[in-house]
Formats: structure tokens, C-alpha cells, sequence
């Protein structure tokens, strides 16, 4: 005992019910699960995008793909995600023709564009060139360049049918139970 250094544990336990691990002497809490958290880092809403490119990634020529993306790093030539979400991160810079179901810019995007649902450009983003979409949202201090084309969108399944109704610019067809109309100088129509 006297001659043995004790051992440091490289274990950490759970502070009780608070989801943080006790760390050696003077440091920060860890969270139990062992991963580092940064107080101050928000966290990324696309953490679950399976398909990532970080920032060190650089890439030119034609993607296809039937997952969302998440862009952090270079891509430049031709994008299709038909069925699925481009997302450009903060970081992320895109020079490319596009075609997705959603498309979120947080960095920059540059080329053709077109999102069967919508494109968002969140306040940090930049896109430049024309549009093609459903929907588009331009949050306060995002920047864009280019022309926007509404698509319109296509008929649901579930869609109730219209009924019938004639246009605004032509009255009702007056019915047979309908009183006549009498004009001011006393004669009547109908």
C-alpha cells in the first residue's frame, strides 16, 4: 500500500440521475455516454443524415444517391436525390446542378435547382442561380441571387374532389322560385 502508487481509474460513474460522469479531479463532467460535448456547440439538427461529407471532402462529377446528404465539404457538377434532402452545412459550398425533394442551405449553393417540396436558405446560407420548387423559405439575412419558379403541387390521392362552382365574374343562375327583378322604373326581368 505504502509503496503502490494508486491507480487513476480510467472508469467513470454516474453522477446520480444527472446523465454526467464523474472525470478526474479539476476537470468538467463527461457526459455518461463518453462522448465530449461542447457547452457552447449547438446541436446539429442533421445528426442523423447517414450520409455525411465532412469538411476535408472534395468532390466533382455526378452523385446519385436514395438517402439524404449532408454537405459540409466541396461538391461540384451534378446532384440527384430525387426521393430525398440536399442539406449544405454551415461549411459547405456546392457548385452544382441540383434535383432533390428538399434542399437546405446553411452554406453556399450555386447552380440549377430544383426541389419537388422545397428550398430553405437559413440565415447563414447563400444561394445563387435559378429556382424551381413548391415552397421556399429565405430566413432574415440569408443571401439570394437568381429567379424562382413556383411549381405547382400535385394532386394528393386523398384529395377531395371540388365541387363545381361557377366563376366569381358570372352571377348564379337565377332559379325558377326566384322572385322577378324589378327595376326602379317599375318593370320587372326574369
Amino acid at each position: 500500500m505504502w509503496g503502490q502508487k494508486e491507480k487513476e481509474s480510467s472508469t467513470e460513474t454516474d453522477m446520480s440521475g444527472t446523465g454526467l460522469a464523474l472525470s478526474p479531479a479539476g476537470s468538467d463532467p463527461l457526459p455518461a455516454s463518453g462522448a465530449v460535448v461542447h457547452p457552447a456547440a449547438e446541436p446539429d439538427p442533421w445528426e442523423q443524415v447517414r450520409t455525411r461529407f465532412g469538411k476535408g471532402f472534395r468532390f466533382n462529377g455526378e452523385m446519385t444517391g436514395s438517402e439524404d446528404v449532408y454537405v459540409a465539404g466541396e461538391i461540384e457538377g451534378s446532384i440527384e436525390l430525387n426521393d430525398n434532402e440536399l442539406i449544405v452545412g454551415w461549411s459547405g459550398g456546392v457548385r452544382a446542378q441540383v434535383q432533390a425533394r428538399a434542399i437546405t442551405v446553411s452554406g453556399h449553393l450555386k447552380g440549377q435547382v430544383r426541389a419537388e417540396e422545397r428550398i430553405e436558405i437559413l440565415k447563414t446560407g447563400s444561394l445563387e442561380g435559378d429556382l424551381e420548387t413548391a415552397q421556399i423559405v429565405i430566413e432574415d439575412g440569408a443571401v439570394f441571387r437568381g429567379s424562382i419558379d413556383i411549381l405547382k403541387p400535385e394532386p394528393s390521392e386523398n384529395a377531395l374532389p371540388q365541387r363545381n362552382k361557377p366563376p366569381l365574374s358570372q352571377p348564379p343562375a337565377a332559379a325558377e322560385s326566384d322572385p322577378p327583378i324589378v327595376s326602379p322604373d317599375g318593370s320587372t326581368e326574369g
